[in-house]
């Protein structure tokens, strides 16, 4: 919406030279509003449509949804990637399963009791050769198989070792950083849902909205216009004769069309500099037709009172009790 100040500043400037028995510290001005224009960083389809103007809303109300099958199978996909890289990663952390180390512990067993009577046929075989009774070939026979069979039980033993200890660092390290990268991807997956939906910054008006349920809208273009009670200010104007004795935290009194009794409202904001004039040195009769802009924001209970566009006269009580009254 765009801003009135030029017609509203000529308005004032007229006001100022032909009310010339206007009260001295009474001033005219305009309501203004700052509007919060709610988009999505995502285009999409229109699909739901929570508000409508003139509506007032609470903080986190729902005001419009778009069109998320895309963004929700992707969020879909990505939890699954996680939990499967959880799965990997707990696989390798715990080694075999039970029943595959109960296989090892069985072959273990196997292979001792073949070593152990291995051994025995060796030492056997040795007394026999010292009586003669055999050649050395046979013992050397006997010998090989006892070490074979001695190997193979060290042999099992290692494998039963290493299927305990679980996967080797080097592979646990890396399925940890596929995890990281799948819940990475989740949450990156995850934000991209949540903005196809958006919610009240703040309580406040729907001024406007701004599209209508099946048209596209495209990202970052506002689909819906608030007005926070706390984002609704007056714009008045003084003369640079009293620009100077105002002060920030003065209460104002503002009078309003079809209102009875006044908005209270606190001065915010004092321009530094006279505006709407060209640059140039002024004299003394042209110095007293310089206006300086003030800004007074009233309460969040009776912001709703104001709307912006609406003419208002501001009176300052402060300047008439204090007997500054502007010339």
């Amino acid at each position: 919406m765009k801003k009135l100040v030029l017609f509203t500043a000529f308005s004032v400037l007229l006001a100022l030279s032909a009310c010339s028995d206007a009260p001295s510290n009474r001033f005219q001005g305009y309501v203004e509003g700052e509007y919060v224009e709610v988009a999505s960083p995502i285009g999409g389809t229109l699909t739901g449509l929570e508000v409508s103007r003139g509506q007032q809303v609470a903080a986190d109300a729902p005001l419009f949804v778009l069109d998320d099958t895309f963004e929700r199978a992707a969020a879909h996909e990505a939890a699954h990637g996680l939990q499967r890289a959880k799965d990997n990663l707990a696989n390798l952390e715990k080694g075999r399963r039970p029943s595959e180390i109960a296989t090892i512990e069985a072959r273990l067993k196997q292979a001792t009791t073949l070593a152990g009577l291995a051994k025995i046929e060796y030492e056997r075989r040795q007394k026999l050769i010292a009586e003669q009774t055999i050649s050395q070939e046979e013992l050397d026979r006997a010998r090989s198989d006892y070490n074979q069979k001695y190997h193979a039980v060290r042999e099992i033993e290692s494998e039963l070792t290493t299927a305990r200890l679980g996967g080797r660092s080097d592979e646990v390290r890396a399925a940890q950083a596929e995890v990281q990268q799948a819940r990475a991807k989740l949450d990156q997956a995850q934000w991209n849902l949540d903005q196809k939906s958006k919610a009240a910054p703040a309580a406040g008006l729907v001024f406007d909205t701004l599209y209508r349920v099946g048209e596209w809208v495209a990202a970052g273009r506002p689909v819906v216009s608030l007005l926070p009670p706390a984002n609704v200010e007056v714009r008045f104007f003084v003369p640079e004769t009293v620009v100077g004795r105002l002060a920030k935290g003065w209460r104002v009194l503002i009078a309003v069309d079809g209102e009875t009794t006044p908005v209270p409202a606190e001065i915010t904001y004092i321009s530094p500099s006279a505006e709407y004039t060209p640059p140039v040195i002024y004299s003394t009769e042209s110095r007293a037709k310089l206006v300086f802009m003030v800004r007074a924001k009233p309460t969040a209970a009776d912001a709703p009172r104001l709307h912006p566009g609406q003419p208002v006269d501001v009176t300052v009580p402060e300047l008439a009790a204090a007997g500054q009254a502007a010339p």
